[in-house]
């Protein structure tokens, strides 16, 4: 079931790739919220596996990798992308990671032609730029992240390296949409606690003390709350099969695995 936000979402999808509006105009970046299109895996995996942490073969993953930095005029080399674990945390960056990624959910630098990568399959993809000042940030922000303040440390980690909060541009990318994204009555206790006008982001589940979560109007209203021009690329990670890899559509179907794709920016 398609979110009816998503037909009158500013977008633009192009050979696989949604960019959006709102950071394409900024001048200096270059950004890409890849799709599950252009790559070399196979099977579940098919095909623009960006997922080092799934089970896809290392060389298809790599590949895929490389493809995706060719699209932004880079290599491999040139992607810092952190061990996301679901956390607050976010990671100044300077320099490529290697093999010894940091566990963080959130990277921020102000070094021109470094990629900075997010992987998701549902979680919400959050990019970041101040083009007059020169940072940019990138975000992984599922329900945890969001609500344990991933977006508002990063926030506050772009501003440490210069940027300015009244010139931040945030848009989040592929995320999964409320029709589609059913929750336990705890989880939504969770959100009351912090502030008990969150209550506007769930409505009636299917089922007694089910509720749909509105994980992207969540996450836009952060980020206009912390004070950034915020939105949304309005499309759907599990509505969109042929489009985009989806945690919950494996999980719902008993696969052994799934998919990422890759969201990245980088100062031009």
């Amino acid at each position: 079931m398609l979110d009816p936000r998503l037909e009158s979402a500013s977008h633009l999808v192009d050979a696989g790739v949604v960019r959006d509006e709102r950071l394409s105009v900024l001048p200096g970046l270059r950004h890409a919220f890849f799709t599950r299109r252009g790559g070399v895996s196979t099977g579940i995996y098919t095909s623009l596996n960006a997922g080092s942490g799934s089970h896809d073969a290392p060389e298809a993953v790599h590949e895929n990798r490389e493809r995706a930095m060719r699209y932004l005029g880079l290599t491999v080399a040139d992607l810092a992308s952190p061990w996301q674990v679901h956390s607050p945390d976010v990671a100044i960056v300077d320099e490529p990671f290697g093999a010894d990624r940091p566990k963080a959910d959130a990277v921020v630098t102000k070094v021109r032609g470094l990629a900075l990568g997010i992987l998701t399959a549902d979680c919400g993809p959050v990019l970041f730029a101040d083009a007059h000042n020169g940072v940019v940030g990138a975000a992984h922000a599922g329900w945890r992240g969001a609500l344990g303040g991933v977006l508002d440390n990063t926030v506050s980690a772009m501003e440490s390296l210069g940027a300015e909060r009244g010139a931040i541009t945030a848009v989040l990318g592929p995320c999964i949409t409320q029709p589609n994204y059913e929750v336990g009555a705890e989880m939504m206790a969770g959100f009351l606690d912090e502030n008990p006008a969150n209550e506007r982001f769930f409505a009636a589940g299917t089922q007694g003390d089910k509720r749909q979560f509105d994980l992207p109007g969540y996450v836009v209203a952060r980020l206009a709350a912390l004070g950034v021009a915020a939105g949304f690329v309005g499309r759907c990670t599990y509505a969109e099969e042929e489009r985009f890899f989806s945690f919950r559509r494996t999980t719902h179907r008993g696969e052994p695995d799934y998919g990422r794709q890759l969201s990245a920016i980088v100062l031009a």
